[in-house]
């Protein structure tokens, strides 16, 4: 019998998948997906690509060779047209896990390194935006099924170092975040003033040098702790109070340093063992308005990991990345040994939206906080913004408050703020893990 018009357009199994070549940030191949649905709904997503990444992630599938330095998706951009499209084809969008399942299964690697993470997440994020479309609503408003959606604390870099700025300076980011704003727009405003009291800061030293990967100032700095020093100053030039209004938050990226048994400091020529690496950090949060930390020791170590957590995560989050890659398991894992208190999620870490959500699930079920990331390597697309306001993640984090794809991020969680009008709830230092400067709901 002949589907009525109204029973066409509630037909939400997948008729066709198109995998493209664009470009992310740093001018490499990415792969897009775009599903459409027999109702007519459509839904587009672009993968982005990690610059430290932490070993038990999703494998990108690069195509090798010279062209394009190696970077090329061709195959990637096969495997959706091909073997994946063919495989999903009839299957119903709104049914994510089993749609995530059917990628994993024809995978078969157990890290995406057949079909390409690349290629899986984008697929899995594009499936999800068009059983958004089909229902007739924003992607954060279906994430949040009924529930009042809450816009996250943004953690914005002011510096950039490690591997997104030639390892000009050892700590990967130097960020800040606003615990006592109000709303996102008012968090914005105040990232915006430090922002730029740090770029006049770093002009009248003499060392403006542009910005690094994802869009903080170049650091031009003899030491990593003067670093500190500088973000404090540009917080205070900003007309902020440090430690109040604005705090710290630095990723580390220690596995990015770790080198025969010893975390390799090359700005300041140090070689220091876990204990001294872990003191260095313990007198930085004593002398510091530091509220965050993310991967402060390498990803083989738990046991050190744990004792970082034991003397500093009562206090401030400490947020597992290279250690998790969003994997739910690894974090059950984590917060029986007590290592962590806060996981950061990269949908691309995982290689669908399902095995993301899974992560965020087990750090909830751990009392953790939850962060979704954005990677080094970004594009325009705005997914992973409905995804940490859809299900109420707290946090996100996606690089500075330059270069258009961090700020298109950010300008699209102003824009769901602005939609929810006067039913706008913001995390804000509530999200926090870590008690030295949570703020109240």
């Amino acid at each position: 019998m002949a589907l009525t018009i109204r029973e066409q357009q509630m037909d939400t199994s997948i008729v066709s998948i198109r995998g493209r070549r664009l470009w992310d940030s740093r001018g490499r191949p990415t792969v897009e997906a775009e599903v459409a649905l027999a109702c007519g709904a459509t839904g587009r997503a672009i993968a982005p690509a990690g610059a430290s990444r932490g070993s038990n992630e999703a494998i990108d599938l690069r195509d090798g060779g010279a062209r394009l330095g190696g970077y090329d998706v061709r195959q990637a951009c096969a495997a959706v047209n091909g073997e994946i499209s063919r495989t999903l084809r009839g299957m119903d969008a709104t049914a994510q896990m089993a749609v995530d399942a059917a990628l994993i299964a024809l995978d078969g690697s157990g890290n995406m390194a057949r079909l390409g993470g690349n290629a899986t997440v984008a697929v899995s994020m594009a499936v999800l935006h068009a059983a958004a479309a089909a229902a007739g609503v924003p992607l954060y408003a279906y994430l949040a099924a009924g529930r009042p959606p809450r816009l996250p604390l943004p953690e914005v870099q002011i510096f950039g170092g490690g591997a997104h700025a030639g390892r000009r300076i050892d700590i990967q980011d130097l960020m800040i975040m606003a615990p006592r704003a109000k709303s996102f727009d008012e968090a914005m405003v105040i990232t915006a003033e430090v922002y730029r009291a740090a770029g006049a800061l770093m002009a009248a030293r003499g060392g403006l040098c542009g910005v690094a990967d994802e869009g903080g100032w170049w650091p031009q700095f003899d030491s990593n702790e003067e670093a500190l020093q500088v973000l404090v100053a540009a917080i205070e030039r900003a007309g902020f109070v440090p430690g109040e209004e604005v705090v710290l938050s630095l990723d580390i990226a220690a596995s990015e340093l770790y080198q025969d048994g010893f975390y390799q400091l090359g700005l300041e020529k140090k070689r220091l063992d876990a204990d001294a690496m872990s003191e260095m950090l313990l007198d930085w949060i004593a002398r510091y308005p530091i509220a965050s930390i993310e991967d402060p020791l390498a990803e083989h170590d738990s046991a050190g990991l744990a004792r970082f957590t034991r003397a500093a995560g009562g206090k401030i989050q400490i947020i597992g990345d290279d250690f998790l890659v969003t994997s739910a398991t690894r974090v059950r894992a984590a917060a029986a040994a007590g290592a962590c208190n806060a996981v950061l999620l990269k949908p691309n870490q995982a290689g669908t939206v399902s095995e993301t959500q899974a992560a965020l699930e087990a750090a909830r079920d751990a009392g953790w906080a939850t962060i979704v990331s954005a990677r080094s390597g970004e594009t325009e697309d705005t997914t992973i913004v409905h995804l940490a306001t859809g299900w109420d993640a707290g946090q996100l984090k996606v690089g500075s408050f330059a270069r258009g794809e961090r700020m298109a991020k950010w300008n699209e969680a102003l824009r769901i703020e602005e939609s929810l009008g006067p039913d706008a709830r913001f995390a804000g230092g509530a999200a926090l893990a870590g008690s030295r400067y949570k703020t109240a709901p």
